[in-house]
């Protein structure tokens, strides 16, 4: 099965990026030449991880990075996205390690020599565990300590980066993280996810103008992820529950960084959720981005119901899901970009992450992923369709290159379009990654030809 490029599509035009996206903690290993992260102290801890693995190999990415930006090579794509881990840059001390920014300098260097472009995320997700010691995203300290750290980064690698994003799904690092207790720290209280988003935006918003000053020529913004709600029934309550499930989970994020103003949600929480706000905080979230990334996975239907006013759904058992257990629903994608698109005044729209879960198996050496492909051509169509209705959409990158340590899930599900034996480390093309290429290939072509 192949992927195809339709003609007019969006992705034909050789101004359109195509990557691939890692990042640092899912695949580097190399845990002794780092400071602790909050993942490793997580990962410690009884039942929170659920098959009892943690990050300290991983796919062994620092010993094995020449391989893998040779795998990213072979696959004609526009552009490699991947993280900076904190903790192997800056030390507990405050002091900066050089050999950590050397391993990166090393592979922007590759990435620049093979006309690859580097788009850099700051965080994903790994807090350095010295820094969650004095309270992690619950401490405004924190914030300061984020642009401290992007500085030394954008200082150190300038312009050879062609993008950089903060932060990587705030959703993720505060609601999971601090609420539900399901990712790193571990923290569940409704009390602590709304403080902690406001100072990971306050952190994207002190480190915009650091990253303008130290890498004038490149692109900054924020990847934020998005689900879109769609109400269970035609029954007012349940519109009114995926519209409050909307503010709690896409609005309260992206409308700061847009408008330098929260949701009307805010006056309606009880005071002990509520962030405090310090006078200038919104104009500091507010930073003009060159950009916004938007991560997306799968849709989620709500009806009316906790005492939040709302209920979150499991998928039908009709519907077609990955192996997370998420509906496949490409046209939430058509729907959420259009609805971003009415709701707010954009920057350039960047798809950051898209990709699916699925139970490969690998197979004579190979592994047939028919259904990744599948998702891959349907959602790639989606934001074709978006980019037709007017939204200004510039790239697009799968998620995820390598199969790699899926968090709490541990190395359970496999997100890559390369297989990752882990016992052995050997890296394997998936048929999806062979589409891609031929795809890419063709893309090239096509250009060559108008040329």
């Amino acid at each position: 099965m192949k992927l195809s490029v339709p003609a007019g599509s969006i992705f034909a035009s050789p101004d359109f990026t195509v990557g691939v996206a890692t990042s640092s903690f899912q695949i580097e290993g190399a845990a002794d030449a780092r400071e602790a992260s909050i993942w490793d102290t997580f990962c410690r801890r009884p039942g929170a991880i659920a098959d009892k693995s943690d990050g300290l190999l991983a796919c062994d990415h620092v010993n094995r990075w020449r391989e893998d930006l040779a795998l990213v090579a072979s696959l004609n794509v526009d552009a490699y996205r991947f993280s900076v881990s904190w903790p192997r840059v800056m030390r507990a001390d405050g002091s900066v390690n050089q050999s950590g920014l050397a391993f990166y300098t090393q592979l922007l260097d590759f990435l620049n020599a093979h006309n690859i472009k580097a788009y850099v995320t700051l965080y994903h997700w790994d807090l350095p565990q010295y820094l969650e010691d004095r309270g992690g995203w619950l401490n405004r300290d924190t914030a300061h300590e984020f642009a401290r750290y992007a500085e030394v980064v954008a200082t150190a690698f300038g312009n050879k980066v062609f993008s950089y994003a903060t932060l990587n799904e705030p959703f993720c690092s505060a609601y999971l993280g601090y609420e539900t207790g399901v990712h790193a720290p571990g923290k569940a209280s409704r009390a602590y996810s709304k403080k902690a988003v406001h100072h990971l935006l306050l952190a994207h918003g002190l480190a915009m103008p650091i990253l303008r000053k130290c890498a004038p020529e490149a692109q900054s913004g924020i990847v934020l992820n998005f689900t879109p709600y769609y109400p269970a029934s035609d029954d007012p309550q349940d519109k009114t529950a995926a519209d409050l499930a909307h503010a709690h989970h896409n609005d309260w994020y992206i409308r700061p960084i847009l408008t330098g103003e929260y949701p009307a949600l805010l006056d309606a929480l009880p005071e002990e959720e509520k962030p405090q706000i310090i006078p200038g905080d919104m104009q500091i979230i507010a930073a003009k981005n060159d950009y916004l990334g938007v991560n997306y996975y799968t849709r989620a239907k709500v009806s009316a119901g906790d005492d939040r006013g709302f209920e979150i759904l499991e998928p039908a058992s009709e519907v077609q899901t990955t192996a997370m257990g998420w509906e496949v629903y490409p046209q939430g994608l058509t729907d959420l970009l259009l609805q971003l698109h009415r709701d707010f005044t954009l920057p350039p729209v960047l798809i950051t992450e898209n990709g699916m879960a699925c139970d490969d198996t690998l197979i004579d050496g190979k592994v047939e992923d028919v259904k990744r492909i599948e998702y891959l051509q349907s959602h790639m169509d989606a934001v074709d369709k978006a980019a037709r209705q007017g939204v200004l959409i510039t790239g697009y990158f799968v998620w995820s290159l390598l199969d790699n340590f899926e968090w709490a899930l541990g190395y359970t599900k496999r997100f890559g379009i390369v297989y990752v034996d882990y016992p052995t480390q050997q890296r394997t093309l998936k048929q999806s990654a062979k589409a891609l290429r031929s795809m890419l290939a063709t893309r090239c072509s096509q250009a060559e030809l108008q040329d």
